[in-house]
């Protein structure tokens, strides 16, 4: 008995490992671009230009463009749709509806025509997934939610009248809960219930560069670092018998996850006056995430350790945007941005069913005195991801293709995002 308990131990523990990858928007893996209205309706390619203190993510050698004291604030609603159809059995589910709502706060001050100050606080990583509790890859995953606060001082400085650098720290914490069904019908019982909550934090930092080459042509880059966060969480069991308990017991237990480093570049340029436009390109080191260890206080059916391979892979974007100015008051946004995703075959799975992606976004600024209003929409969609590989219900006991949510996801989003600035 006690070996069997073992062998279904990676029913309880394998989702451990999969609820740090969460996403519903157009980063790659679980990253989050939506960190304003004007950006978001120029596909991100805001990385040589800015309209707004959200610089301090995209570049935050921006700030020293932005006069006095800006003081920002936004969300993206995302309403992410996402389908299933099954290689097994052929039917078709689809995953809850949610709507998320990342939301940024964003500050700068300009103490000199040298030196200014950035804050902000924003989402870099995050989202979540929802799937029925019945559907055919419940052993698997059926809620997950991850959110990440990042607060993020930076320091801009005009070392020449045409080159400016800055750099900052991250303070970042995550949160992060995971919920699944335990598959126990070899003893003829109904379905148990997993939930995993954990939190962590970690600290990084961030440089950018600006150099204006022309007072038509402009080059940016920035870097963001990794971001190492040791994350404590607590393992729960729902189970259909007490009999059960002792071999699943509630525990604590330990993982550490490394977000990615990012680099962005782009060029932009505003010679076609009053049509502005920006080429971007953005790189994400998702290559370091090779493997996550977990460590559990307490033995579940008798493991303590558990090392998943995840062999991630580097992902490139590239995206454009561009502004037309109707007037002094209005502006129009558009973009779009292609990306690839940082998923192999071999570890693909429903927590995060990512793929390669298109992005189309359009917006309006409305500027009126010491007040900017922007609206935007962005339509996401990704290309059909097969699963075709081993990850099933457990797999420790040979493949189970009933519970192995083999089969074509189907996924796009809709976005609206929302940004208010003051400026004085």
């Amino acid at each position: 008995m006690k070996k069997i308990f073992k062998m279904i131990t990676w029913i309880n523990i394998i989702p451990f490992v999969f609820f740090l990858n969460i996403s519903d928007t157009y980063g790659s893996g679980f990253a989050i671009y939506t960190q304003s209205s004007s950006s978001l309706g120029q596909s991100a390619a805001t990385i040589a230009h800015t309209e707004d203190a959200s610089a301090i993510f995209f570049n935050p050698a921006l700030i020293n463009k932005l006069e006095g004291t800006q003081i920002q604030i936004g969300t993206t609603l995302m309403f992410p749709n996402r389908k299933f159809t099954s290689d097994y059995s052929g039917k078709t589910y689809k995953e809850e509806t949610n709507l998320y709502f990342p939301s940024t706060f964003y500050m700068t001050h300009k103490f000199n025509e040298k030196v200014s100050f950035g804050l902000g606080v924003f989402s870099p990583f995050g989202l979540g997934t929802k799937w029925p509790n019945d559907w055919e890859g419940r052993y698997i995953t059926t809620k997950a939610d991850m959110k990440t606060y990042n607060i993020n001082p930076v320091l801009s400085l005009k070392i020449t009248p045409n080159i400016s650098v800055a750099g900052g720290f991250n303070i970042l914490y995550l949160d992060t809960t995971l919920e699944k069904k335990l598959n126990f019908s070899f003893f003829g019982l109904p379905d148990g219930n997993q939930k995993l909550k954990g939190d962590g934090m970690g600290f990084g930092c961030n440089f950018g560069v600006l150099m204006d080459l022309t007072k038509d042509l402009s080059i940016g880059a920035s870097y963001r670092s990794r971001i190492k966060v040791d994350i404590n969480g607590s393992l729960t069991h729902d189970l259909p018998s007490p009999l059960l308990s002792s071999f699943f017991p509630n525990t604590n237990g330990k993982v550490e996850l490394t977000l990615p480093a990012q680099f962005h570049f782009g060029i932009f340029y505003e010679g076609l006056d009053p049509l502005t436009f920006e080429i971007a390109m953005r790189w994400e080191g998702w290559s370091s995430y090779k493997e996550l260890k977990l460590n559990l206080e307490q033995p579940v059916a008798g493991y303590n350790t558990l090392i998943t391979p995840k062999n991630w892979k580097d992902t490139y974007s590239l995206n454009i945007g561009v502004k037309y100015q109707i007037n002094e008051t209005i502006a129009l946004l558009a973009g779009y941005l292609y990306s690839g995703n940082p998923v192999p075959a071999s570890t693909f799975e429903p927590t995060i069913p990512d793929a390669n992606t298109h992005l189309l976004t359009a917006g309006i600024m409305i500027k009126k005195k010491d007040f900017n209003f922007d609206i935007s929409y962005a339509y996401q969609k990704l290309q059909n991801r097969k699963k075709n590989n081993l990850i099933d219900d457990n797999p420790l006991d040979g493949f189970n293709p009933e519970y192995s949510a083999n089969g074509t996801y189907k996924s796009d989003i809709h976005m609206i995002g929302l940004s208010f600035t003051y400026k004085f």
